[in-house]
């Protein structure tokens, strides 16, 4: 059941990656021949899982980002494909991992890898793709791309641990929120948006404004989707709404709405995200009291801000449709709040 709110809040109207995907089409689609051929394997339970999530509908933003940002600098080459192939195998293997982790039921109105083939294939299989991410950075011979991924992929477990560790902690700060999505999300979106400049051979600004675009969009991206577990639905957030709540999740949305509250909603927050007892019930009470304190509003608000600081690092760079359609990406990930 739950509760779908109206969360518009300021949307932009018409906001579309359609100039991404048209500038990346050519590119995207030797990535996805290349995703086939790497994600294959003569043990067959490999390609089985790993094409179960990869051909269930994501968008391939993340890739797209890297291809559309080497394109920016003018870059001719192979590079930029191998990379944008690694930047989608650590995300799909971080999705496998995460679906473990998060012992979640559902991902992209599909039944998760995990609970087909069980957790330790999951996890195994997410293994072989970091793997194979790794060898096709090494192939692309940029020792500045293979640093920036690689301590991506550092960093991105380092954010799973610390996610673990704040589990179910409804004295998690904000900053300490901001720290964990830092590192779980942003992470990828800056290696992705940094390595298309850095195999261009970009000036060291150029990177940095590329790397500072995909950290802050990164952050506006998770802070959307800690909304939209709240108020979205299943298409835009590609997993069932109220998951976060289910599975004891402190996002920003119930980090405020716990210190926004009376001692008697403190307690029902206790009780739901602390004890388990997160029924339809008790989701519907949860989005009523984000309602009442703006909790929700405020993440959106939060996401704006981070969007505009992505925005800004552009500004200097020289305008080119890649440029324009990366900035487009901004709008279209705070629009999902429907």
């Amino acid at each position: 059941m739950g509760v779908v709110l109206n969360i518009d809040n300021g949307k932009r109207e018409g906001a579309s990656i359609k100039e991404l995907i048209d500038l990346t089409a050519s590119d995207m689609g030797r990535v996805n021949k290349l995703i086939l051929s790497k994600a294959g394997s003569d043990v067959e339970m490999i390609p089985e899982i790993a094409n179960h999530l990869i051909s269930s509908g994501g968008k391939r933003l993340r890739p797209m980002v890297t291809l559309a940002a080497a394109q920016m600098f003018g870059y001719s080459g192979e590079g930029h494909v191998k990379l944008a192939t690694s930047v989608e195998f650590m995300h799909t293997a971080t999705l496998l991992h995460d679906d473990v982790v998060d012992e979640s039921g559902m991902r992209r109105g599909k039944k998760t890898a995990r609970m087909i083939w069980g957790n330790q294939a999951s996890v195994l299989v997410g293994d072989f793709l970091l793997g194979q991410a790794f060898r096709l950075m090494v192939e692309v011979g940029s020792l500045d791309a293979l640093d920036i991924l690689s301590t991506a992929a550092s960093i991105i477990a380092e954010g799973e641990v610390m996610q673990l560790a704040a589990a179910k902690n409804l004295e998690t700060t904000e900053d300490e929120h901001f720290a964990v999505i830092k590192a779980k999300t942003a992470a990828l979106f800056s290696a992705a948006a940094e390595v298309g400049p850095v195999i261009a051979g970009a000036s060291k600004p150029e990177r940095a404004a590329l790397r500072s675009y995909g950290m802050n969009l990164g952050l506006a991206f998770q802070l959307i989707d800690d909304a939209l577990d709240y108020g979205g639905n299943s298409k835009d957030l590609g997993k069932n709404v109220g998951d976060d709540f289910r599975e004891g999740k402190v996002t920003l949305p119930v980090i405020l709405s716990y210190r926004r509250g009376t001692a008697a909603e403190r307690e029902f927050w206790k009780r739901s995200i602390e004890e388990n007892n997160a029924d339809d019930a008790a989701f519907e009470k949860a989005v009523g009291l984000m309602t009442r304190h703006g909790s929700i509003a405020d993440t959106i608000g939060r996401a704006r801000h981070f969007g505009e600081i992505a925005r800004d690092a552009l500004a200097p760079l020289e305008a080119t449709p890649q440029k324009a359609a990366l900035i487009d990406v901004i709008d279209f990930c705070i629009s999902r709040v429907v």
